[in-house]
């Protein structure tokens, strides 16, 4: 079951997304509906509850940590909306429903993705409850989490690796990128919600968090993506092995690569219960890891 404190998290969320794009004139209405058919379909929303759970456990504004999740959620789904794009990995579904390239066309999707992600900044920027010192923390750590350094650099690595196989060590540079780098950013941005500024040890220890947690989501997710259909998942499943991308799987079978997600998983449990009101940030981890879809 997915834990109470996630399903609030997600609907406040979607809440908050609900109100950053406008219905628009004939000639915007169909860039708003394309950002909106996206980002407001759902999904696990494990990012911005990284960023309400970490500020809340700092004790932290909340209203801060709402619009920075909104952020962080906003560049997600951009990611997504590329990612699934014919000139990347060509994919047809997602969240249980036609990828946004099949319903907008390719133009569209292609510029609601730059939408979001430009907007996303925009949105930490002229948040009215946080410090000037808060949102350039925020921002500078979505960008370092989001771009060339982060998640791109991933992306990037995985196209190499469509017609190169990688070592293990290559494989976890991937990830590290592709997925951990936003989930790492996502816990950034609530140490900032909450005040705090990169130097407080605090942050590293959630960033150590963070980057366990992101690696084990992708180890489950490859083996999600080998056990399980379509229509459990809500979208392409075995698309990395038709397009012979090296997975987890390459180096693992199904009982090792779940034993090192758990792994992965205690190593992230320990770092954050040395950690105050940590409760919900380690059923995070263990609803990850456990997770079936």
């Amino acid at each position: 079951m997915i834990p109470a404190f996630i399903e609030q998290d997600a609907a406040l969320v979607g809440e908050r997304l609900a109100r950053i794009y406008p219905e628009g004139s004939r000639t915007t209405k169909v860039l708003y509906d394309a950002q909106k058919y996206s980002l407001l379909a759902g999904g696990k929303r494990i990012r911005p509850v990284l960023v309400l759970e970490t500020c809340s456990m700092l004790g932290g504004d909340q209203r801060v940590a709402l619009d920075y999740a909104a952020a962080v959620e906003m560049v997600h789904t951009y990611s997504l909306i590329h990612d699934d794009l014919p000139c990347m990995d060509d994919d047809d579904l997602r969240r249980g429903r036609p990828t946004n390239h099949k319903v907008f066309g390719e133009d569209i999707a292609t510029l609601a993705g730059d939408g979001l992600v430009t907007d996303a900044f925009g949105v930490i920027l002229s948040c009215p409850y946080a410090s000037a010192q808060s949102r350039a923390d925020a921002a500078l750590a979505l960008s370092l989490g989001a771009g060339s350094f982060g998640m791109v650099k991933g992306q990037v690595i995985d196209m190499f690796g469509e017609s190169n196989e990688l070592s293990q060590d290559e494989l976890l540079e991937l990830h590290r990128g592709k997925t951990g780098a936003l989930i790492e950013a996502a816990v950034r941005l609530g140490c900032h919600a909450a005040g705090l500024t990169s130097d407080d040890q605090r942050v590293e220890v959630l960033a150590d968090y963070a980057r366990n947690i992101g690696l084990a989501f992708q180890v489950i997710d490859d083996i999600l993506d080998c056990t399980q259909s379509a229509e459990t998942l809500g979208k392409s499943v075995g698309s990395d092995q038709k397009d012979g991308k090296t997975t987890f799987m390459r180096f693992y079978d199904v009982d090792g690569a779940r034993a090192y997600a758990k792994q992965l998983t205690c190593d992230a449990i320990a770092s954050v219960k040395t950690i105050e009101n940590s409760q919900n940030l380690v059923t995070l981890a263990k609803y990850l890891a456990q997770r079936n879809y």
